[in-house]
């Protein structure tokens, strides 16, 4: 009886499928665009607080110094390395590298030709800094909550805070449904 057994599970496993290169991909892209839903709630989340609490000049704030320990918090918990970029930037440590880059212009590319930003993302694995490692990206779509501090018309008291934190500031003129930048995430 117990040799009948070991025959179907040897059987069973001769049979199985071997796991792809796609399968793999498959499988990573999911776990990072659910880190990235997963930060981008974290992120909403405190938003919505801080505009609540003392709009939108407490909402910069958030952005300035919340948002970078969500995402060393997310990124330590996944064991995957998750942040922010933009073609337009707030904050220059957020600059895109060259994948990234290549990336937001494919984004825009394929917004430009009807796609919803909500849509855009892509996941692959990339030769990068002598590695393979597998990249991911999801478009951030402009909301109106975003138009308070990275709309074309911006309160007095919102662009002096944003001139402060953020001297060099290109993350201004958005329109709702517009591209805002994109969630990226590296794993080894």
């Amino acid at each position: 009886m117990r040799h009948r057994w070991l025959a179907a599970l040897a059987l069973a496993s001769l049979c199985a499928a071997p796991a792809t290169a796609q399968d793999d991909v498959k499988a990573r892209t999911d776990a990072a665009r659910a880190a990235a839903l997963e930060f981008g709630a974290a992120l909403i989340g405190e938003l919505q607080k801080a505009m609540a609490a003392g709009g939108p000049v407490d909402a910069i704030a958030v952005c300035n110094t919340i948002a970078p320990g969500i995402a060393a918090e997310k990124s330590a918990a996944k064991g995957m390395t998750i942040g922010r970029t933009s073609l337009k930037l707030r904050q220059p440590k957020n600059a895109p590298d060259a994948w990234e880059l290549r990336q937001l212009l494919s984004f825009e590319q394929r917004r430009a030709a009807g796609e919803t930003p909500a849509s855009l993302e892509i996941g692959e694995f990339v030769d990068g800094n002598g590695k393979r490692e597998f990249r991911y990206m999801k478009a951030i779509p402009t909301a109106e909550l975003c138009l308070n501090c990275h709309g074309s018309t911006l309160k007095p008291e919102v662009t002096a805070k944003l001139q402060e934190l953020y001297p060099g500031d290109a993350a201004t003129g958005y329109k709702a449904g517009d591209l805002r930048g994109a969630f990226t995430i590296t794993q080894q």
